[in-house]
């Protein structure tokens, strides 16, 4: 299966994702659009520009299309992650989300399932103090809207993950059938 794991910044995903390749076997992890354009010699603004995350957008899109024959693989974040980024923007206004919606929805179908993990009530992850807690709350309800909502029909199953850590790797194995 092709599962992307998708949610605001510091809710779980990578130490879901590390949890998971340890209990399938044969799976392999592609890092984030952040980590692979940095490891690319990008330079990121402080904090990301619009144009950071349109670069981040246009990655995350060719990850997943440069991927597409392959099986197996753990994918952290996928392009919804960075359109929640987007539209809530403080220039996003000057995205134009129409542009890109046709290449997100057919890419995302390249995906068996979408793994979201939300903020939880009693927060999991301690935030550091320069981390802006508004800015991931609102991210978070984007990504609720994007992918629970489903809006844009993206075709994809989105399977929302909640719990210990333990919990979360017995609610995507479950779903797997291996639980």
């Amino acid at each position: 299966m092709r599962i992307a794991v998708t949610g605001s910044h510091r809710v779980g995903k990578s130490t879901l994702i590390e949890a998971l390749e340890d209990r399938l076997a044969g799976y392999r992890v592609v890092d984030e659009p952040y980590h692979l354009l940095e490891e690319e010699g990008y330079e990121f603004a402080s904090p990301p520009s619009l144009e950071d995350f349109l670069e981040q957008l246009r990655r995350s899109l060719a990850v997943l299309e440069d991927e597409a024959g392959e099986r197996n693989v753990l994918f952290d974040r996928c392009p919804v992650d960075v359109l929640g980024y987007l539209l809530t923007h403080e220039d996003s206004s000057s995205f134009d989300v129409d542009e890109w919606l046709a290449r997100i929805k057919s890419t995302l179908q390249t995906l068996d399932l979408i793994v979201f993990v939300p903020i939880e009530e009693r927060d999991r992850i301690q935030l550091p103090a320069h981390e802006d807690p508004e800015r991931r709350a609102e991210v978070d309800e984007k990504l609720v809207w994007l992918l629970l909502d489903d809006p844009f029909e993206w075709g994809v199953e989105v399977l929302s993950v909640h719990g210990s850590r333990t919990t979360r790797v017995t609610q995507v194995l479950e779903r797997l059938g291996r639980g």
